[in-house]
């Protein structure tokens, strides 16, 4: 249904905003916007395995960096081509939390993390474009409420327990790295949707740009469609035709950043295809 509602979104934008517009963006991708997608790829893999390994060391494990952004690459590849957006992720914590369920913790703590950075950064950001932030707050104030119910329910709070007892066990000082990592690859994601904006045609400025791809990368975090495909389209509409830029070109942009963001999976496809290691946290 996820996959369905997702294809349904993309569909929709795609009569709203027209598909010339986004035919023409795909045929302007060229080498250096590859390598643009492949550079963003290797920092997001590097910072997202610096921050997992720093996790596991401060829930007790020792978990080599190697091993780490290796099978990161193989979750965000996975995460890239099936349903959710978090299979590979899912993967990962099933493969490390075998023999101890700390290695499971450490993989939703190191994916909670990164995601709660990116929301929490991008509303930073938004804070001064009052229009676009009040487009996503009754979205917000439904998420908000949610969670909230969910967090009263006794099965849900024990299912959480040993989660928030390993997060107080993180240090201050391994929190802020982990902060600061996660900056540092969402600033990799923005990056890569200034390149894909340009790609795409779009002149103006990054100071007005980067509040609207800020919308379409908080979309992203929606678990729908395959690859963000979808969400990140209507929202990167959306938010381009309210500021004036048009629907056509946010849609351009969202598509040509996917397309980029799977390149920048691919070298996720060796790890993937080589006999799986059997590398798994063990205790320090």
């Amino acid at each position: 249904m996820k996959v369905l509602l997702g294809a349904v979104v993309l569909v929709a934008v795609l009569v709203w905003a027209g598909t010339d517009a986004v035919l023409t963006g795909l045929a302007a991708i060229d080498a250096p916007a590859v390598l643009a997608a492949l550079a963003v790829g290797l920092l997001g893999a590097l910072c997202a395995g610096a921050r997992w390994c720093l996790v596991a060391r401060g829930l007790g494990l020792r978990l080599p960096f190697g091993t780490a952004v290796a099978d990161t690459y193989r979750a965000v590849a996975l995460n890239s081509v099936l349903p959710a957006g978090v299979l590979g992720d899912v993967h990962r914590a099933v493969a490390h939390g075998r023999t101890d369920a700390r290695g499971l913790r450490a993989v939703v703590l190191e994916r909670t993390a990164g995601q709660a950075v990116v929301v929490v950064a991008g509303l930073l950001v938004l804070l001064g474009h009052p229009a676009l932030l009040g487009g996503l707050l009754p979205g917000l104030g439904v998420g908000a409420v949610l969670l909230l119910v969910a967090s009263r329910i006794p099965r849900v709070r024990s299912l959480l327990a040993p989660f928030l007892a390993d997060a107080r066990r993180l240090t201050r000082r391994t929190a802020l790295a982990v902060v600061a990592l996660s900056l540092a690859a969402t600033a990799g994601y923005l990056v890569l949707f200034v390149v894909a904006a340009r790609t795409a045609g779009v002149t103006a400025p990054v100071g007005e740009l980067l509040p609207l791809l800020v919308v379409a990368l908080l979309a992203m975090v929606l678990p729908l469609g395959v690859g963000g495909f979808g969400p990140r389209e209507a929202a990167g509409s959306v938010a381009f035709a309210a500021a004036g830029l048009g629907a056509a070109q946010g849609l351009t942009t969202a598509v040509v950043y996917g397309v980029l963001a799977t390149i920048a999976c691919l070298p996720g496809l060796a790890v993937l295809l080589r006999p799986a290691a059997r590398a798994e946290p063990v205790p320090c």
